[in-house]
């Protein structure tokens, strides 16, 4: 059998990929073709979590043995075949891609085409640009200081900026904690 995912982020609205790959291609396999077809670098810990139908995350297959708890049973994408998991149309899953953010791609197993197999995974379609791969944390703080906070935060007409010190946090007038020093 081989399995067509269909594969969007959530950061890019015109991203889309989607791979045929064999049914019992290893999880390692979808994840080497998925970042060819985003030409992203293999340098990260990333995991495949197989999900419910409203995304919520059940079983990881990671890309390294991360056996902490010889209770639970542990994923390895190379050890662990497509069709272990994946059996139904409409199963979906997350690719985490940056750990640090836990930045991801949803996909979904959008067909399975009975009577045929693929030697090689092959995409398919490949429409839009793929999020950038890692997000630098310099950059990240750029964009935090840059937000708009105005008299609409989270709804609340009774806002009012001068309310807050330069962090963030509520002032009030003399410090409660001077007495206790």
């Amino acid at each position: 059998m081989v399995y067509r995912f269909t594969i969007i982020s959530n950061e890019v609205d015109d991203f889309v990929r989607e791979i045929q790959i064999d049914s019992e291609a290893t999880f390692y396999d979808l994840h080497k073709a998925i970042l060819k077809s985003v030409k992203y670098n293999d340098d990260q810990m990333t995991s495949f979590f197989i999900c419910d139908d409203n995304w919520e995350k059940e079983t990881e297959i990671t890309l390294e043995e991360m056996d902490t708890n010889s209770e639970e049973d542990s994923w390895v994408m190379d050890r662990t075949k497509l069709d272990e998991f994946l059996d139904e149309e409409k199963q979906r899953m997350i690719y985490i891609f940056d750990p640090l953010t836990e930045r991801c791609f949803f996909i979904e197993l959008s067909e399975i085409i009975t009577g045929k197999s693929l030697e090689n995974a092959k995409c398919v379609r490949k429409e839009g640009d793929a999020p950038k791969q890692t997000i630098d944390f310099d950059e990240m703080a750029k964009i935090d200081q840059n937000l708009d906070l105005d008299e609409n935060f989270y709804g609340d007409e009774d806002f009012d900026m001068e309310d807050f010190d330069e962090e963030g946090f509520t002032m009030s007038e003399g410090n409660p904690y001077d007495d206790e020093r």
